[in-house]
């Protein structure tokens, strides 16, 4: 085979040179297809993270991506929107806008992930229901949607295929971190799923993969500027992942906490509460909703209960049953976790509460897990509760996520950055601190 190309398009990106629609065509097909091996492609995906990709590199790739498998398409028509988080702590958002704004009559086709590494995954956490499963099939996950307007789902392994190999070979590489192929990996599955409008939940801090707010705000940015020029609606929020979003960590607990917002058990000015509601008014804006009734909609779906009825038909449309939602409880025995001393919750190492979250799922199975009771600013008294565990006694490295202090820290805002139309709104004047 003449791989003089191949060789001579390294040697461009290698430069800092850019690579035209027609090559990364040709390359991402011969990958996908066999006649390209995996080591020119990792030099390439090297060359990417390291000297960066123009935007139409990037709408390049994504269009590769795309063409290498199914693409849906919904005979509704009513725009079918998607989200997208980048991974957090507590992060139950998913389980309740989706149901949630498809009762507000946006349908909502969500191609969801598993667990990495400390962070949640949404089948994980919808997997906990007994029964319920999340492998459907494209036909089956787009009549789903057309039937009752939401489901969640895996990616299909006939949607993306050179997503999965150029993953995969990113991890084992070290190119994961590159903008470029970050953005191209998530907006080619969120397309190919079927999506005409897409909301990205960008998390910040901590307890995420993006640990600056500028290479947050720069894939957010990066993000919306491709699926616009993909041709879809999409906006983005830059999310604070300093310290876990819910109480509950662990896939079952979040799932319960999930279960129990939608039918009002939960608080709604809880910083969980308020980014669900800024998510799904954005979810429902970028779905053509008149600016003026998405709150009035969202309100009636919450408050009536057509968001948890709407829960209850995705969980069983996906083979779980009311039942079986209802009757999820966290795993006994409870143990908790006590202050040692007086003082204020300064900060909660989000990190170690996931990661002491999956091992006490792994250990214990999916109702096991943490429940957070000082969230940070909370005022403690020695041997008042910190946190719960769920199914297992004491675990030490759950106080030690826990900093105490005698001042009270500064609230900071949930929200850092909206960007819509490729600008953002800086955190000065965020939605809903």
């Amino acid at each position: 085979m003449d791989d003089g190309w191949l060789r001579r398009a390294l040697a461009t990106k290698r430069d800092g040179g850019m690579l035209d629609a027609q090559t990364w065509r040709r390359i991402v097909a011969g990958y996908v297809g066999g006649a390209i091996d995996d080591a020119p492609v990792a030099a390439l995906a090297m060359a990417c993270t390291i000297r960066g990709m123009h935007d139409d590199e990037i709408l390049a790739l994504t269009d590769a991506m795309v063409a290498s498998g199914d693409v849906l398409a919904f005979d509704n028509a009513a725009v079918v929107v998607d989200k997208h988080s980048s991974g957090g702590v507590g992060d139950t958002v998913s389980l309740v806008v989706v149901p949630l704004v498809a009762a507000c009559g946006v349908p909502v086709a969500k191609l969801s992930g598993r667990a990495l590494g400390h962070t949640g995954g949404t089948l994980d956490k919808l997997e906990a229901i007994p029964g319920l499963r999340t492998a459907l099939s494209p036909a089956a996950f787009r009549a789903q949607i057309e039937r009752i307007g939401c489901a969640i789902a895996a990616q299909s392994e006939r949607l993306v295929p050179a997503d999965k190999l150029l993953y995969a070979l990113r991890d084992r590489t070290g190119s994961v971190p590159s903008v470029g192929l970050i953005a191209a990996s998530i907006v080619s599955k969120k397309i190919a799923g079927g999506a005409g409008a897409i909301v990205f939940d960008v998390k910040v801090g901590g307890g995420a993969f993006m640990r600056t707010e500028r290479e947050a705000i720069e894939l957010a940015t990066t993000m919306v500027r491709l699926a616009e020029r993909s041709g879809r609606r999409a906006s983005a929020i830059v999310t604070d992942m300093d310290e876990p979003l819910a109480a509950n960590v662990g896939t079952g607990l979040e799932a319960i906490e999930a279960r129990d917002y939608l039918r009002g058990g939960a608080p709604a000015d809880s910083r969980f509460g308020r980014l669900t509601g800024i998510v799904a008014q954005e979810m429902l804006r970028v779905g053509g909703v008149p600016e003026a009734e998405i709150v009035p909609r969202l309100t009636a779906a919450l408050r009536g209960g057509a968001g948890y009825e709407r829960f209850v038909a995705l969980v069983e449309a996906q083979g779980g049953s009311r039942g079986a939602l209802e009757a999820l409880a966290p795993a006994a025995p409870a143990s908790a976790v006590s202050a040692a001393a007086d003082g204020y919750v300064r900060a909660i190492d989000a990190v170690a509460i996931g990661e002491a979250a999956r091992d006490l799922v792994a250990a214990h199975g999916p109702l096991a897990g943490i429940r957070i009771a000082a969230p940070v600013g909370t005022y403690v008294r020695a041997g008042q509760p910190l946190a719960e565990i769920a199914g297992a006694t004491g675990v030490e490295r759950v106080a030690e996520a826990f900093t105490l202090g005698s001042v009270r820290p500064a609230e900071r805002s949930l929200v850092v950055a909206l960007i819509r139309d490729a600008t953002f709104a800086p955190s000065s004047n965020p939605p809903n601190r």
